[in-house]
């Protein structure tokens, strides 16, 4: 009897311990400044304090009222402070139970009106183990308080905060593998408008859902048999750099523009190629030439030479008996002496 009583003092103490373990947030400070309880006011608050450990399931996001949105915003600058207070269930209680150590780690993503899945998430700051203490230890000691810096770049505008915890002190198994076991995830989404005139915008695209994997040593993970070093889950802390640079560099293509300078220089140096031509024009001269010493024999010539140089081609009639002449000289003047002769021989005999 005594035995089974001890058994059920035991089994008791657990449920209580693993019942005081669960942590949500209660509200936000800017700058040291308290906005109040923001539980549905502007945090998109979950029903109780309970873990999520399905890395697959949407609530592994902004909990199970992920999508159920707050009706205010808390107001901030760029490069503000901001301290998120948890609790256990209520405000400067026991926050967390001691054995429920592991990281805190803070995103932010434009606000959206849904329950914040999908590729839009980027890490603004994580704090997991400096070799003596966890994120956890830190928490307790400060009231349930972690702080984080708005990058001071960050555009104006509407967003979503969103801060985790994970437990790991039964995370030696995976959840896939024994759901009774894996890490126990603590998220909670704060709505912030943010001021400023910073020009970066989130744009790691982290996605919770697919990125966070049962691969990860930041998520199964052995807390009571590890050599001191711990690799927070997640991309690094986003440089939350603005896109000014990025415009510039299309500035360099227009440089390639002064190139098609160089192709009117092609043309200049095959244009002295009609004027090598040029000469031709000249060739008919050597023909007139050949033509002046032909004729030169004859008194007939110098008709020629005169036309010649108006129309070459008209001399052609007159030319056709000149070579003849040349050849037989001689026998045209005795001819011409014998015609004479008969020439008078038939006056003589008209006269008789």
């Amino acid at each position: 009897m005594h035995s089974n009583n001890m058994i059920s003092a035991l089994a008791t103490l657990a449920m209580a311990s693993s019942a005081a373990a669960h942590a949500t947030m209660y509200g936000v400070w800017v700058n040291g400044e308290d906005q109040g309880d923001g539980r549905n006011v502007y945090i998109r608050t979950p029903p109780n304090n309970g873990p999520v450990k399905d890395l697959a399931s949407p609530d592994l996001v902004c909990n199970v009222n992920g999508a159920k949105v707050a009706p205010d915003f808390v107001s901030a600058a760029a490069g503000d402070t901001l301290s998120f207070e948890w609790q256990h269930d209520n405000r400067d209680d026991d926050i967390i139970d001691g054995s429920h150590q592991g990281p805190i780690i803070t995103w932010v993503a434009a606000f959206t009106e849904d329950d914040g899945t999908g590729p839009i998430w980027s890490k603004v700051a994580e704090d997991g183990f400096d070799g003596t203490q966890w994120a956890v230890d830190k928490i307790k000691a400060n009231n349930g308080k972690q702080d984080f810096t708005i990058p001071s770049n960050l555009a104006a505008g509407k967003y979503i905060f969103r801060q985790e915890i994970i437990a790991h002190h039964e995370s030696d198994t995976a959840f896939a593998d024994n759901p009774a076991r894996g890490a126990q995830f603590y998220p909670s989404c704060v709505q912030v408008e943010v001021t400023g005139d910073g020009d970066a915008v989130p744009d790691q695209g982290f996605d919770f859902n697919a990125d966070y994997t049962y691969e990860d040593p930041g998520i199964v993970f052995n807390l009571y048999n590890f050599d001191g070093s711990y690799t927070i889950p997640g991309p690094e802390v986003w440089s939350a750099e603005g896109g000014s640079s990025s415009p510039a560099e299309p500035s360099a293509e227009p440089s390639t523009a002064p190139e098609p300078t160089t192709a009117p220089e092609e043309p200049s140096s095959s244009a002295p190629e009609p004027t090598a031509s040029a000469p031709v024009d000249s060739a008919p001269a050597p023909s007139i030439t050949t033509l002046s010493t032909v004729v030169v024999p004859t008194s007939a010539v110098t008709q020629p030479t005169a036309t010649a140089t108006a129309a070459p081609e008209t001399p052609e009639a007159p030319e056709t008996p000149a070579p003849e002449v040349p050849e037989e000289g001689c026998k045209l003047k005795r001819r011409s002496r014998k015609s004479k002769r008969s020439a008078k021989a038939r006056r003589a005999s008209r006269m008789a």
